[in-house]
């Protein structure tokens, strides 16, 4: 690979190879966290449990964006605090619940199309130019959702609150692509990590009030150490962490390679949470994801790639 102005350099070399090992980590970080967050909302109550790890993933990127980046105007915090009503409020509400329902793995499926549902939002706002091959590659991932959603409502019992989780988290999709064409202008101008950061303050902020009578409810005493550690993987791993190789990944190579590594995600999850939660991969998931993932190659490399997003 060559650097830019021509520099082949080492240091290069080395600062690439390093980007992309981050970026490995983060695709692990994410996939192991649908495994973690069904965990979690099998200990608490799904909304308890979301607001407990979106107060801490928003303490942990504040504080990291306080050191790494400038302060935005309160025009723009009052903006992408607005838009993150949207982008993680909305999203993460009806992602939290619809994973309650459903399995880890198909849930991890769902979410893989949404560079797809991203390009269709954008093409509709007149920010994404889709060919094609890039509108197969939209059909076959459409195609791989539904086979994904009409197996959950087979074999294993319960298929009917399975379909309704797995609707869910397709709308979380939705409300995520919406968020994402309407942040197109902040990227420009403000910083990966500062942008996260006041996004997740303020769909953290509905998500608490949302979630009071059940935390309330809420046990404090009796939760174990392995709940604390899920808490802090999926509020400081998943959402603070991953986002910083996110965004080095952004910077050193471009979002279309960052994307790419993000898709490994939905493997990942399966994989884990076949020993971990007992879920062994369907042959719906099997196909479906066959599917997914193909449509979703056809979509990455014909259309511009935008932020992904950790669960």
């Amino acid at each position: 690979m060559t650097a830019p102005g021509g520099d082949t350099s080492a240091a290069y070399r080395r600062t690439v190879l390093l980007t992309e090992l981050g970026l490995l980590l983060m695709a692990l970080i994410w996939g192991l966290n649908f495994t973690v967050l069904k965990y979690g909302t099998t200990v608490l109550e799904p909304i308890a449990y979301n607001a407990i790890r979106m107060s801490v993933g928003t303490v942990a990127l504040l504080t990291l964006a306080t050191f790494l980046a400038p302060r935005p105007s309160r025009a723009d915090i009052g903006r992408l605090m607005l838009l993150g009503v949207l982008g993680h409020g909305v999203y993460q509400g009806l992602f939290i619940n619809g994973l309650a329902m459903t399995r880890a793995g198909t849930a991890a499926l769902v979410v893989a199309a949404s560079p797809a549902v991203i390009a269709i939002v954008g093409r509709a706002y007149g920010v994404e130019r889709i060919d094609r091959r890039a509108v197969l590659g939209i059909a076959l991932s459409s195609v791989g959702i539904a086979i994904v959603v009409l197996g959950s409502s087979r074999g294993d019992s319960g298929g009917g609150e399975k379909v309704l989780g797995d609707l869910l988290i397709l709308a979380s999709v939705v409300a995520w692509a919406f968020y994402t064409t309407f942040l197109g202008d902040f990227t420009r101008r403000i910083e990966g990590v500062t942008i996260a950061a006041w996004t997740l303050l303020g769909g953290t902020l509905p998500i608490i009030v949302v979630a009071a009578p059940a935390l309330s409810r809420t046990n404090w005493g009796a939760m174990v150490p392995l709940t604390w550690a899920a808490v802090a993987y999926s509020g400081i791993g998943a959402i603070g962490l991953a986002y910083l190789f996110w965004y080095r990944g952004v910077r050193v190579l471009g979002s279309t390679r960052t994307a790419m590594f993000a898709q490994l995600q939905p493997m990942i999850a399966l994989l884990a949470a076949w020993p971990l939660l007992g879920e062994r991969p369907t042959i719906w998931q099997i196909t479906g994801s066959g599917a997914v993932m193909g449509g979703l190659l056809l979509t990455r490399s014909n259309t511009s790639a935008e932020p992904a997003h950790g669960e």
